[in-house]
């Protein structure tokens, strides 16, 4: 009997994980690469796939516990020893009519987003089709059948007799995420003397560009949104102040030749990820709009891996496109040394000189913010660093 582990992914080094849910039990058969259990971090959930085709032998990490890289999670048995299927009676009759098996409980097959999804909808998955692989349900696919119910006339109301002065509620346990998140957020604001500074930036020549070249984009495919200008206009501004783009030791400053920008993406009630475009120095406006469509459509599919993550040295939060105005201080997402919030995109009334006269224009305005560490940045090198990123907004002729 050969058995052959199922490892908790190496690349999960320095993320913490977490067994969210297996989604095959004891004896069941598998195919090599079929999903087996998904395993939650701070930033994202994955499937871990079974690594040779057989039947579930041992589970030794059960739901909920943690995953330590390189553990072992559970053992199959590999093909050669396990039957490849269960086979009927040698004297069954062959002309028995077939019975329809009943249909399989697939909730444990739901990823994490999607458990909480239903509870909160109470929308029945039996009920839909799934979008994701393998027919699996997706966060999208239980969001839209919600909004089918909600369009729906309503039951008549059902009269409730008075109730004493309980507070109506409920109680929902924070998943791994949302605790991952807590930890860092937490360890953040404890350990770095966090400040914000705040520039308004005119976005009349980015919306010029756009306007211009956004078909040819989308002829390629590419969406041009206003996130790639911000991305490559804030690798342009390290030039300016390369220190904004740096790691704090305690005995010295790292500063990176490579500016891999993290974005941060909203996963809705679930939390955020940030996935990094890479070596944002060497790319285009192209190049930049085609990493960010790829990244932030994965990340909202759930199909980020960690590797698409890792190796942030610097971040963005676009917190302009849910409303507000400005957010500070947006934590630092550390190691790094600052992070740059945008916020909403509106038109505003400025003061404008034209010939030598004050002009009073309409003007499309947004707040951007950087917050900094302290330990690492003073507000010298904070404001040089904003003057340039509002340069690049402002005088964009590419």
């Amino acid at each position: 009997m050969k058995m052959v582990d199922v490892l908790v992914p190496l690349e999960q080094e320095g993320t913490e994980a977490v067994v969210s849910s297996w989604l095959r039990r004891i004896g069941d058969l598998v195919q090599e690469n079929d999903p087996l259990l998904e395993l939650e971090t701070d930033k994202v959930s994955v499937e871990v796939p079974a690594p040779t085709s057989g039947r579930v032998a041992e589970i030794l990490i059960e739901a909920g516990q943690k995953a330590v890289p390189g553990s072992v999670l559970a053992r199959i048995e590999a093909a050669d020893a396990a039957p490849a299927h269960d086979t009927a009676a040698p004297d069954a009759a062959e002309d028995t009519p077939a019975v329809q098996p009943a249909r399989r409980d697939m909730s444990s097959w739901h990823s994490p987003a999607v458990r909480k999804a239903l509870a909160e909808t109470g929308v029945d998955p039996q009920a839909l089709q799934g979008s994701g692989r393998d027919g699996r349900l997706t966060r999208a696919d239980v969001d839209a059948a919600a909004a089918r119910l909600q369009d729906e006339p309503p039951a008549a109301p059902v009269p409730v007799p008075a109730a004493g002065p309980q507070l109506a509620g409920r109680s929902v346990a924070h998943d791994a995420m949302r605790l991952a998140i807590a930890r860092n957020m937490l360890k953040s604001v404890t350990e770095a003397p966090q400040v914000t500074a705040v520039f308004e930036a005119d976005f009349s020549a980015i919306m010029a560009h756009r306007n211009r070249h956004k078909a040819a984009f989308a002829a390629d495919g590419i969406p041009l949104s206003y996130t790639a200008y911000i991305v490559l206009a804030a690798a342009r501004a390290m030039r300016s102040v390369p220190q904004v783009n740096s790691r704090r030791h305690p005995d010295r400053l790292e500063i990176f030749d490579q500016v891999n920008i993290g974005i941060g993406t909203a996963l809705g009630d679930k939390g955020l990820v940030v996935p990094v475009i890479r070596d944002v120095q060497d790319l285009s406006l192209r190049g930049v709009a085609a990493r960010l469509q790829d990244v932030t459509q994965r990340a909202r599919d759930n199909r980020l891996t960690p590797a698409d993550m890792r190796d942030g040295t610097f971040t963005i939060s676009n917190h302009g496109v849910s409303g507000s105005l400005l957010a500070a201080p947006i934590i630092i997402n550390q190691p790094q040394s600052a992070i740059l919030g945008v916020g909403k995109l509106e038109k505003r009334v400025v003061v404008r000189e034209v010939g030598g006269i004050d002009t009073i224009q309409i003007r499309p305005m947004a707040y951007v913010s950087l917050t900094i560490d302290h330990r690492v940045l003073d507000g010298h090198q904070t404001n040089g660093w904003l003057t340039a990123f509002v340069a690049a907004l402002e005088g964009w002729q590419d």
